[in-house]
Order: structure tokens, then sequence, then C-alpha cells
């Protein structure tokens, strides 16, 4: 078996992901999911996203194909998913309501909130580019990272206060619209 490993695909696999899993946009979601559910277990949520990213990477296409939906429906049904996470945090208010979570480790934050629809369908853009153990690599540095800012996050709600938080969701919320928003242009046409 040969390897194909390449620093500029690695960089560029890494920075890709790190643009759409967006860990650092997603704090205040963290923190208020932290408090909700009293703890959000960090090694947990990190292990199960990588797992789902790299069993995407090699089945994704397939799964999808299986259940007869292409890349394309998958990706705008990502970003309406996006979109509405935006609109909760520009707006301030809650689109979506649950029972109590006992944890938040594996829904929301390992899916889709670091494993959702936009970082499954850059994986499978990825894929089409780029040799598989280099994305494998950018997965593995994007979960190290997305870890430390899980077990953080306290610190980072202390440093940034209250007000911080909420000017940090506002703006993360219109960022995180406007990729919802290219993700639908970007995939809308491919549908007709």
């Amino acid at each position: 078996m040969e390897f194909n490993f390449n620093l500029r695909e690695i960089a560029t696999a890494t920075m890709v992901l790190f643009a759409v899993i967006d860990i650092l946009g997603s704090i205040p979601i963290i923190i208020g999911l932290r408090k909700k559910v009293g703890h959000i277990q960090s090694e947990k949520a990190s292990v199960v996203s990588a797992i789902i990213m790299v069993a995407f990477l090699f089945v994704g296409e397939e799964i999808l194909n299986l259940i007869g939906i292409d890349v394309y429906s998958f990706a705008v049904a990502g970003a309406f998913i996006i979109f509405f996470l935006a609109i909760e945090m520009i707006l301030g208010i809650t689109l979506y309501k649950e029972d109590e979570p006992e944890s938040a480790s594996i829904v929301p934050i390992a899916f889709p909130l670091i494993a959702g629809a936009g970082t499954l369908t850059a994986l499978l853009s990825l894929r089409a580019e780029y040799h598989v153990e280099n994305i494998i690599l950018a997965i593995i540095f994007n979960t190290i990272f997305v870890y430390l800012v899980l077990k953080s996050s306290r610190r980072i709600e202390k440093v940034l206060g209250k007000n911080g938080l909420n000017i940090i969701r506002k703006i993360f919320g219109v960022i995180l619209l406007a990729i919802a928003v290219k993700l639908f242009t970007t995939n809308i046409n491919q549908l007709f």
C-alpha cells in the first residue's frame, strides 16, 4: 500500500475543514448547550465526530446513492439546517426545542454541529481532489482543535463575558447565514 502524503494537500484540506466546521463560531452554541445540560463530554464528542467524518469520507456518497439522494440535495438540506442555526444565533430565539437532553456530546455537538451537512459535503468535495490519507490527517488536526475548544469552553466564557458572547454569537450568526446562502446557491442550480 502506497501513501501519498502531501503537505500542501494536508494544509488545504485542514483549512477547508476548519472553515466549514467553524468551531470558534460555535462557541456560543456550545456554552449555551453546556448551561442546559450541565456538562459536555469533550472526548466523546471529538472522537464520535472524527469517526463520522472518516466513515463518511469512505462510504458517504454510496450511502447517499443507496437511499436515492445526490450530493447536491444533501448540501441544500445542510444549507437549511445552517440557515436556521444562524437565525437562532442572530435573533436570540430558539426554533428547535427538544426534551431536556441528558448529554449534548453526540447530538447536537458531534452531529450536526461538528460533523454536519456542510462538513460532510466538504469531505466529498475534498475526496474528489485529494488523496484520502491527507484528508484523514486534516480530520485528525481539526478534531484535536475541536477537542481543545470544547475542553476550554468554560475559560473562554469567562474571558469573553456575557456581552462578548452575545456579540460573537451575532457576528458568527451572520457568517453562518452567509455560509448557508452560499451552500444553497452553489448547489441548488445543480438540482435543475
